[in-house]
């Protein structure tokens, strides 16, 4: 499944959580590491696109854990790889609380298609 505009994947953060930069961090390479899991063995040729074009991630801001799970219904729909992040709680937020959600990798068109309407981190 290659395009001209080759492939990407998403990590979409709730921001109502103000978490800390580090806790960020930690969440997003959790749901960049699922996706990328998940499309290796669902998805070989797609992933391996995305694998050899240099893995291009980005990270978009969402409001709040209504607006999460209105994305994953569309990134569902559209057939595309998601992976919903709930933290263990150890640290700055209670056990369970979802945190982000990856979506992809996927065509870069596509994934901008579901999700253009987010703002950059």
């Amino acid at each position: 499944m290659s395009s001209s505009y080759g492939h990407k994947m998403i990590i979409a953060v709730r921001d109502d959580l103000k978490l800390s930069k580090g806790k960020t961090a930690v969440q997003v390479a959790h749901a960049s590491v699922n996706c990328a899991l998940a499309s290796s063995k669902n998805d070989k040729k797609r992933f391996k696109a995305w694998h050899d074009e240099g893995q291009k991630k980005v990270t978009l801001r969402l409001k709040d854990l209504q607006q999460l799970y209105e994305l994953k219904s569309k990134v569902e729909a559209a057939g595309v790889t998601t992976s919903v992040i709930s933290d263990a709680g150890h640290t700055e937020v209670e056990p369970g609380t979802v945190t982000c959600i990856g979506v992809g990798p996927a065509d870069e068109r596509l994934i901008d298609r579901l999700t253009g309407d987010l703002k950059l981190m």
